[in-house]
């Protein structure tokens, strides 16, 4: 066996989010969110569950933090909810649950684990959707608002920050296809949406800068590989719109690009912006979306193969790319492609040369129960996050920035539309009992993160 290696400042990590583990969603003075309507309403949710108990980390933080501890981890990224700390989205804050994260965050620092705090994961508090959302300007007002009251909390101990986790998700996802919370179908909506969290992300950053002093602040983005299925111009126009939806409506702007003129205009010939363009895109705007951060979080499970509807098949070119057998794909229907992960860290890098990488998600989803003994035997986990740590190294060997690998996730979870249905964790959660069994994953990762390295044959 050798030993692929990775630099020693490398930082090892996990991942989780607030709605998803916390519970407690009535407690302590929390509002109600988005995902508490929007997770209680019939239909939505694949096993018709909520995240009012969830994994119940809210009152169990000080076992994960051990469990983290003996596990080696390095750094844990957590998101904060916001109706924890404003109820109603602005105005008075809410102490008990401010009270939550700072012993949240010096369980952590006592144990030896970097807390990397994302201040939005999707749970907006309802009373601001009530009022339009984020399609609305001033809900990046109220992000603001929400961000300076935290970072003044937490800023003195935490001295990483994420703005945002996947601003496609929260726009697009939630607003134009309808599968998330707030769950509308209106792409111009959605549009507008994706605008002002990018806008409220540029807003923040300088606020948590002056409240942070130090502070490493950056945003995480879930992006999408993608490859035509053929050489055709067809093929090849199809890729360019996936690109553009997923990738570059976000990463152009925040890089001082602008939104992609191709977008623009078939966004207009859609009908889904008006003649005159992107007329949510106030003077300042994009300045402000395009702010100096000190890294970018990348969030990757699975590629995609674009073949054009535009052409019939038999007119199109033969395919010559063609996804895995699904035999091969995760129990979410999303094929293993570890390879795309290296594509795009070196294309992020080469194109728009982040200061600094993080893959702040990366995991998948196996339900391997454990066995007669207590062990969970997550094989096909395992070699799915072996070879994606590879594909990373191959990335950095060709130059790209990756300063950490943050996994996906923790422990099972509520894992949003799908419900509990998902199991993407390294650590089974018994949602009867609230048992915690590490998989068989974990301890793999624990020697990992002990080694600093990946052991290939």
């Amino acid at each position: 066996m050798a030993l692929i290696s990775f630099p020693k400042d490398f930082l090892w990590g996990t991942a989780t989010s607030s709605y998803q583990i916390e519970g407690a969603a009535m407690e302590d003075g929390r509002g109600e969110s988005i995902w508490d309507r929007f997770s209680k309403t019939p239909g939505k949710v694949g096993d018709g569950t909520n995240g009012d108990v969830a994994c119940d980390h809210y009152h169990r933080y000080r076992e994960d933090i051990a469990l983290m501890k003996s596990l080696g981890m390095q750094a844990y990224r957590f998101s904060v909810a916001w109706p924890r700390i404003l109820p109603t989205g602005r105005g008075k804050v809410n102490p008990k649950g401010l009270d939550f994260y700072n012993r949240l965050v010096d369980g952590l620092l006592e144990a030896g684990i970097t807390p990397f705090v994302t201040l939005y994961h999707w749970d907006l508090p309802q009373t601001l959707q009530d009022q339009g959302g984020w399609p609305r300007r001033s809900t990046a007002e109220a992000f603001v608002e929400y961000t300076e009251v935290v970072a003044r909390a937490l800023g003195d101990r935490v001295k990483n920050w994420i703005t945002h986790n996947e601003p496609w998700c929260i726009s697009l996802l939630s607003h134009e296809k309808g599968l998330h919370a707030p769950g509308l179908k209106d792409f111009r909506q959605a549009l507008a949406a994706s605008h002002h969290v990018l806008l409220s992300h540029g807003w923040a950053v300088p606020v948590i800068r002056a409240a942070s002093p130090g502070a490493q602040v950056g945003i995480t983005l879930n992006l999408s590989p993608a490859e035509p299925a053929s050489p055709s111009a067809a093929d090849y126009d199809a890729f360019r719109h996936h690109d553009g939806y997923f990738n570059r409506w976000f990463l152009d702007p925040l890089y001082g690009r602008h939104y992609p003129a191709d977008m623009i205009a078939d966004y207009i010939k859609a009908g889904h912006l008006p003649s005159e363009g992107f007329t949510v895109v106030q003077p300042g705007d994009l300045e402000a979306i395009a702010v100096d951060t000190d890294f970018l979080g990348v969030n990757y499970y699975n590629r995609a193969v674009l073949r054009s509807d535009k052409v019939p098949e038999e007119k199109n070119h033969p395919r010559t790319v063609h996804l895995a057998p699904q035999s091969e794909w995760t129990e979410m229907g999303w094929e293993v492609h570890p390879d795309s992960l290296r594509k795009l860290l070196t294309r992020l890098h080469v194109d728009y040369g982040p200061r600094k990488l993080y893959v702040t998600e990366n995991g998948a989803s196996f339900s391997t129960p454990p066995d007669a003994q207590g062990r969970v035997p997550d094989e096909k986990r395992t070699n799915f996050l072996r070879d994606h740590f590879l594909a990373a190294r191959k990335a950095m060997d060709a130059g790209a920035p990756l300063a950490g690998y943050f996994v996906w996730s923790f422990m099972d979870n509520f894992e949003w539309d799908r419900g509990y249905l998902q199991r993407f964790g390294i650590v089974w959660v018994d949602y009867k009992t609230q048992q915690r069994i590490p998989k068989d994953s974990a301890l793999w990762y624990r020697d990992v993160i002990k080694a600093n390295g990946v052991q290939v044959p």
